[in-house]
């Protein structure tokens, strides 16, 4: 969904989705599964090898101090996109700051 420059972003009403009451039972569009069902799921990358989902599971080791900070920023949901989101952006920084050094020994090399 894209907005036009003038419309605000939509604001999700965390409360009010916690406060909603859960479906008991299963929809045509998510079935319950049985036990055989169960047993027989695989992961997506064994199924589609050549299909990426976009993210890797890893275990990595942060400081409690720097993960409690995204925890309080992230308000308990979505802490580790947080995470994703500025190593990200500190990837496009470092290209950033690389294209600028190419730049400048180009501008000494040539003179100008």
């Amino acid at each position: 969904m894209k907005l036009a420059a003038s419309e605000a972003a939509p604001k999700i009403d965390w409360a009010a989705v916690d406060a909603a009451a859960q479906a008991d039972a299963p929809d045509e569009d998510s079935p319950e599964l049985s036990a055989a069902d169960v047993a027989e799921l695989r992961p997506m990358g064994q199924v589609l090898p050549g299909v990426s989902v976009g993210k890797t599971r890893i275990t990595i080791h942060i400081d409690d101090a720097v993960l409690q900070a995204y925890k309080a920023r992230a308000g308990g949901r979505g802490y580790q996109t947080l995470i994703n989101e500025a190593l990200r952006r500190g990837l496009q920084a470092d290209a950033v700051k690389e294209a600028l050094r190419e730049v400048l020994r180009e501008e000494r090399h040539t003179g100008g």
